[in-house]
C-alpha cells in the first residue's frame, strides 16, 4: 500500500518536479546576460532597515537571509519572530529582512500572477521553486554567477538602508537552514564592494561547503543536541564544511577551501537546546563584532 502511495505521490509531483528543473536556471540566465536588472527599489510601506536611527552609524548591519519557504518581502517563517527580537534586544543594529536569497532578480514569488495561481491551488510549487534554487546556487556550473547576483543584491540594500562602504561597519549574514547556502556565497561579492569586516551566523543552516570563506571574519554555527542530522559526522552535505562534493568534506580539511578559510577564522560551533528545526523558539545569540 504504501509503494502505491509514492508512485501516486511521485506522479503528481513529477511534473512539477521536472518544470521546476527546466525552469530554474531561467532567472539566472535572464540576469547573467543582463536582459533584466534586478529590482532594488522597495514598495512605499517596506522599510529599507529596521532597528538603530538611520542618522547615525549602528554597530552593525544583519541581513537575514530565510529558508526556502521565503515567498515575500516581508515574511519569515517564524512570522517576524527572529528580527524583532533581535531589534529588542540589541537596539544599536540595523536590520535587513527584504533580500530574497531565491531569486537573482530579486523579484519575491508572491506577485507574479503564474505564482499566485499555483499558490492558491499547488503550494508545495513554491516551496518546490526555492529548493531548485538553492540545488542552482550549490551547482558548480551556475554557482559563480548565482553568487555575484545575490551578493550585488544584498550590497544594492545595504546603500539604500545607509550603509557607506568606506565606514569599515560589520555586517552580519544571520541565515536560516538554506540561507546559508546563498550567504555563503555572497562573501566575495560584499567584501570585494566593500572591504568590511563579514561575520556569518547559521540557524541550522545548510550548504554544500564548496564557497570560498576566506574573507569572512569569523563563521559562527548554531545547531541544536536534537538537530542529529546537522550533528552527525557522518553527513556530508550539511554543516558548515560539509559538502557533498568530492574534497569538500570534514575528513579532507587541507583540501577544502572552506574548512581552510574556517580554520583561519576560527569557525565556532555552539549548540543550543531552544533551537531546533521546525520550531519558532528562539535562542539568545552573544557576538562579539570586530571593530575597524
Amino acid at each position: 500500500m504504501s509503494e502505491h502511495l509514492l508512485l501516486v505521490a511521485l506522479l503528481a509531483l513529477g511534473p512539477f518536479l521536472l518544470a521546476e528543473g527546466l525552469l530554474a536556471r531561467y532567472e539566472l540566465m535572464v540576469y547573467t546576460i543582463g536582459r533584466r536588472a534586478p529590482a532594488a527599489t522597495l514598495p512605499p510601506e517596506v522599510p529599507y532597515a529596521r532597528g538603530a536611527d538611520p542618522g547615525r552609524p549602528p554597530d552593525a548591519y544583519v541581513v537575514y537571509l530565510d529558508g526556502i519557504g521565503k515567498r515575500r518581502l516581508t515574511d519569515t517563517r517564524d512570522g517576524g519572530q527572529l528580527v524583532k527580537a533581535i531589534i529588542a534586544g540589541a537596539p544599536e543594529l540595523r536590520v535587513l529582512g527584504q533580500v530574497q536569497p531565491y531569486s537573482p532578480l530579486a523579484d519575491p514569488l508572491v506577485g507574479r500572477p503564474v505564482w499566485d495561481w499555483l499558490r492558491r491551488h499547488v503550494g508545495i510549487t513554491l516551496f518546490l521553486h526555492n529548493v531548485m534554487q538553492t540545488f542552482v546556487a550549490a551547482d558548480r556550473r551556475y554557482r559563480p554567477l548565482y553568487n555575484r547576483a545575490v551578493g550585488a543584491q544584498i550590497a544594492d540594500q545595504l546603500r539604500l538602508a545607509g550603509y557607506e562602504p568606506a565606514s569599515g561597519i560589520p555586517v552580519v549574514l544571520l541565515c536560516y537552514s538554506g540561507g546559508a547556502q546563498v550567504a555563503t556565497g555572497a562573501v566575495e561579492e560584499l567584501f570585494a564592494q566593500f572591504r568590511a569586516p563579514l561575520l556569518l551566523i547559521t540557524l541550522g543552516g545548510f550548504h554544500n561547503g564548496a564557497n570560498d570563506l576566506t574573507h569572512a571574519h569569523h563563521l559562527y554555527r548554531l545547531t541544536s543536541a536534537n538537530d542529529w542530522i546537522e550533528r552527525s559526522d557522518s553527513s556530508p552535505s550539511v554543516g558548515a564544511c560539509g559538502g557533498a562534493a568530492p574534497g569538500t568534506g570534514p575528513w579532507t580539511p587541507g583540501r577544502s577551501r572552506c574548512v581552510r578559510s574556517t580554520r583561519q577564522r576560527t569557525s565556532a560551533r555552539r549548540a543550543t537546546s531552544a533551537l531546533r528545526r521546525g520550531s519558532s523558539t528562539g535562542a539568545a545569540i552573544s557576538i562579539a563584532l570586530p571593530r575597524s
